[in-house]
């Protein structure tokens, strides 16, 4: 009996330390969370903080026009009204959805201008009535100018967001029991919307005078389609107080409801700014509702996905009477430690009062129920009327934005303060020599302290009246510290340069940081003012109950675990990736085509190297996807591949992709896989620095590159050339599923646009000692000779710093420069690659490409039914719904670089960019992949690094590792009986 005891208590005991470890996984502990309970919210002073004007900024713009009075009333210019249209149609649609009168269809790319007259000059809002237009699922943007200039530079990006909601309210869930995340769609709307800033820095809408006469207002299409019903001017309107809220409510003898109180689930939202606002499931503590013990809930909404300014949700609620109510939220915000994060709070698509602006949730552990209100118990009435209402959160910056765009404008400033220090210095200066700093840049000294005393200034504001740093401020004052030192000392600059780049670097990292705003909601109550409310958190007695079934289940419950059909015709298909991928492809799966073709599948999320030996092992997939562009040909040397030109109808699936995309995965005069992505490189440059400090044009031939190298150099900045191939999401490939180092993107550059080729005699030999290869491999190296090129760099870094402010990187950087710098959002461009001019009088921009692929091994049983999947998977339709499914959940960072030249077009790339890649895609080749050929690209990276780090000659060297490379695909090609070079 004892030792029973003894064993329930150990289990117990088990229990309550798994749940501990759960609950430190999740957020900080207990004591912290009751501590952080009642701290109050952070009140930012802002008085000591020098405001910056970015030049060209929207600020600088209201500084310039601040004495200008307000307008007087609003004017309405007709959408129909437009007097010129360039590089689009415009379509007039009479009486649309639902509006009487005449809209406009503005296409995706073009302008439309009206002109109008000003009665009274002033500073006026711009609103505009619109449609959402069906398009390619991402928000709309535009660029405003005004009698043809834009009038700051934010009016470049405006960004007008599409309106969604969940496909279903009640959701569906998987064979076991485990619900399933909402599909999500657009709902099409006429929306009125007021023009401002898309990142935030900007509560209010954006101000534009207008001098009294005639003016003309053009929108230039940047993305997406879009319906104008009308562009209205409008006076800026003025927000009451809560107070003179309060005493219209006595004036009119409102009286508090009684009796009343109405509960919402968060993850019921009727509408939403983004389709990445999804429900989840939380088992942080047993009183989220809905809750199992051991089952997937989507029983919470928002979370970190909900962080970015200008986000939305918005939920609809059913009003038995009229009355004044008080609102509450079940919340969690255990994300940013000390800080509150603020939302805008909306009735009926109207702030009630001016304290709804920025309503304050504070950090903490733990889940809690928030009556909004001015503190000390009082909450704030909201007055509503019987019927249904409307209430919405959105994310704001409130205090925080005027602190990020001053932190912003130091980052710029220190920036260009850098480069200007390097162009005497260099990026590694000469410890025993003095540069003079302070006498070749004189305002060298007083950018220092004058950023330094901004900073501190900053820290202090946020560190509030107890003035102790933190993890928020630690960074802020140890650049701040540094750069007052550096202003006292700068004979020591040169000495510290480095640190000095890394610090303004984690300072950019800190700014991303803090702009974040993430709030987890369980539900919201509308109720009478003083009604009880649930408590946030379990008892101590149910978590632990909770906790103990949990831990159970545990041992019977697998969420890793996709393939919940066991129906033995099915096909099982391996996915390399990752989880949210594999979600993604499970759920195209289950519901277009299953239901489409009858062929059940079977997937598992698996490590890529698992595949090579579960298919000696003879337990290996069906099918693959997601594998490197090395790996077809090794397989079907060995007999392990289908031939997929086997199949009657594969001429017509082929015809999906460039030809370069298939060039891998050709052995034989047969193909073994389908391209899922290819991805080749593209120019990037900073206009600001190239273009408007340099005064150079972006390069269109090697001629024109060598004649930039020197302007460069003189001021000890760098050009880039590709090292390595990138995956869709920016990283090295030799680091994800790719086995083998595959040839330098450089090489292949210079190789394919002067005619030349890797291999010969059908891949029976290496054709890189041509006159051609050696010519090419001399000119590539020659550019780290005599330029000294840097080998290696992290491009992403030098660029937003301005270090390296043009090269050649894969395009999929553009996705990773989107979201890792927005600092410098606007300052940077892509276009095709410098080319060379050919014998036939033609600029050759010729770019090899990498990529991923899928494939069908040769045991698989049903091969009609794998044939069919992979149809499926790699045609426009899934390609498009899966590349929008995963920037859905993932942002733009991961915008999927996809092989299908049709469905490439459907993703939403801005219409000008899609133009420049699709420019750049007519001039990719494919690189071939032959047996032995794994010894290619590591050959070419050793033959590479003997000439430009040991001085080697290259064409000596190159007829040596050429021999190597061989070697070796004769030994391969002896042992798979193929005819050996000639």
């Amino acid at each position: 009996m004892h030792r029973s005891i003894f064993k329930a208590a150990s289990t117990l005991l088990a229990v309550s330390v798994a749940a501990g470890l759960i609950t430190a996984a999740q957020g900080p502990s207990s004591r912290e969370a009751s501590a952080s309970a009642v701290q109050s919210p952070v009140q930012l002073d802002l008085r000591g903080i020098k405001q910056s004007a970015k030049p060209g900024g929207y600020e600088e713009y209201l500084n310039n026009h601040k004495a200008s009075a307000t307008s007087a009333g609003d004017m309405v210019i007709e959408g129909d009204a437009y007097n010129q249209a360039e590089g689009m149609n415009v379509s007039v649609l009479p009486n649309y959805q639902g509006v009487q009168g005449n809209s406009i269809l503005t296409q995706d790319s073009g302008s439309v201008t009206w002109d109008f007259d000003v009665k009274k000059a002033g500073l006026y809002n711009i609103r505009l009535e619109l449609y959402t237009e069906p398009g390619k699922d991402s928000d709309i943007e535009r660029e405003l100018a005004i009698d043809g200039a834009v009038p700051f530079a934010e009016a470049k990006n405006l960004v007008l967001n599409r309106v969604w909601k969940n496909e279903k309210n009640q959701f569906d869930q998987d064979g076991r029991g485990n619900d399933l995340t909402p599909g999500q769609v657009e709902e099409h709307l006429w929306q009125d919307i007021a023009l401002k800033d898309s990142s935030g820095a900007y509560e209010d809408p954006f101000l534009f005078y207008f001098s009294a006469g005639k003016h003309s207002l053009s929108l230039n299409s940047v993305k997406e389609p879009l319906v104008i019903r009308q562009i209205i001017l409008s006076a800026p309107a003025a927000m009451p107080s809560y107070s003179d809220i309060a005493a219209k409510y006595a004036s009119e003898g409102l009286k508090p409801a009684a009796d009343v109180s109405m509960k919402v689930q968060a993850e019921q939202a009727m509408y939403k700014s983004s389709p990445s606002l999804l429900p989840y499931n939380d088992r942080s503590n047993p009183a989220v509702e809905p809750y199992h013990v051991s089952k997937l809930r989507n029983n919470a909404m928002g979370g970190y996905a909900w962080r970015l300014p200008g986000q939305w949700i918005e939920w609809e609620i059913e009003v038995p009477k009229d009355g004044l109510y008080q609102i509450a939220f079940k919340n969690r915000q255990n994300y940013l430690r000390g800080l509150s994060v603020l939302r805008s709070i909306y009735i009926d698509g109207k702030l009630p009062f001016k304290e709804m602006q920025t309503v304050t949730f504070p950090y903490s552990s733990s889940w809690q129920m928030k009556v909004i209100g001015p503190g000390g118990g009082e909450p704030y009435l909201f007055h509503l009327t019987e019927g249904k209402h409307r209430i919405r959160m959105e994310v704001t910056l409130g205090d925080i934005a005027p602190i990020l765009r001053s932190v912003e404008s130091s980052i710029l400033e220190l920036n260009a303060m850098y480069r200007q220090i390097i162009s005497y210095t260099g990026t590694v200066p000469d410890t025993f020599r003095d540069y003079n700093l302070e006498q070749r840049i004189p305002e060298m000294t007083q950018v220092f302290r004058e950023s330094s005393e901004q900073l501190y200034s900053i820290a202090k504001a946020i560190e509030g009246p107890s003035g102790q740093s933190d993890e928020r401020t630690s960074i802020i004052n140890t650049v701040a510290y540094q750069l007052k030192d550096m202003a006292d000392k700068p004979e020591s600059v040169p000495s510290r340069i480095e640190t000095f780049k890394t610090n303004v670097g984690a300072l950019s990292s800190w700014m991303l940081t803090v702009n974040e705003q993430p709030l987890s909601l369980d539900y919201l109550i509308v109720s009478s003012p003083g009604s009880k409310l649930p408590q946030a958190e379990a008892g101590a007695w149910t978590k632990l109950v909770s906790g103990t079934e949990s831990f159970l289940a545990s041992f019977y419950e697998n969420y890793d675990d996709f393939s919940a059909d066991d129906n033995k015709d099915s096909i099982s298909v391996w996915v390399t990736s990752a989880r949210d991928q594999a979600q993604v492809i499970k759920r195209l799966i289950d519901d277009q085509f299953t239901p489409k073709t009858g062929i059940h599948v079977n997937l598992k999320l698996v490590a890529s190297d698992v595949i090579l030996p579960s298919t000696v092992a003879g337990k290996g997939p069906d099918i693959a996807l997601q594998i490197g562009n090395d790996l077809p040909v090794n397989y079907a040397s060995r007999s392990a591949l289908q031939d997929l030109s086997a199949f009657p109808d594969f001429g017509t699936v082929k015809d999906q992709f460039n030809a370069s995309a298939l060039v891998p995965y050709e052995y034989g005069g047969s193909y073994y896989a389908l391209p899922e992505q290819q991805t080749f490189p593209m120019l990037f440059y900073r206009r600001d620095i190239l273009e408007d400090e340099l005064h150079l044009k972006v390069p269109q031939t090697w001629d024109d590159v060598h004649d930039i190298l020197p302007v460069l150099q003189k001021h000890n900045l760098q050009f880039g050339l590709p090292q390595k191939s990138l995956d869709s999401l920016g990283n090295d490939v030799a680091n994800t599923n790719i086995v083998t180092m595959p040839p330098s993107p450089a090489y292949a550059m210079f190789l394919y646009q002067n005619q030349g080729q890797f291999y010969k005699d059908g891949g029976a030999a290496v054709d890189l000692d041509s006159e051609t290869g050696i010519k090419e491999f001399k000119q590539w190296t020659d550019f780290y000779v005599n330029y000294k090129i840097p080998i290696s760099v992290d491009f992403a870094n030098r660029f937003r710093t301005g270090e390296m402010p043009i090269g050649i990187v894969d395009y999929t950087m553009y996705n990773k420069l989107s979201v890792f710098a927005p600092e410098i959002k606007g300052l940077w461009s892509f276009a095709p690659v410098p080319g060379t001019l050919g014998s036939d009088g033609k600029l050759h921009r010729e770019v090899g490409s990498s990529g991923s692929a899928t494939v069908m091994f040769k045991h698989t049983e049903h091969k009609d039914a794998a044939w069919e999947f992979m149809k499926w998977w790699t045609g426009k339709d899934t390609q498009v719904a899966y590349g929008r499914q995963m920037e859905i959940r993932m942002g733009a960072s991961a915008r999927y670089p996809t092989a299908n030249k049709d469905a490439l077009t459907q993703l939403p790339w801005p219409t000008l960019d899609l133009r420049k890649l699709q420019e750049q895609m007519q001039w990719v080749r494919g690189i071939p992949e032959v047996p032995g050929g794994y010894l290619t690209g590591r050959n070419i990276d050793n033959a590479f690094r003997r000439v430009v780090v040991h001085g080697d000659d290259p064409r000596e060297t190159m007829d040596n590792y050429v021999r190597a490379m061989n070697e070796e695909i004769t030994i391969k090609r002896k042992e798979f009986n193929l005819p050996t070079e000639k």
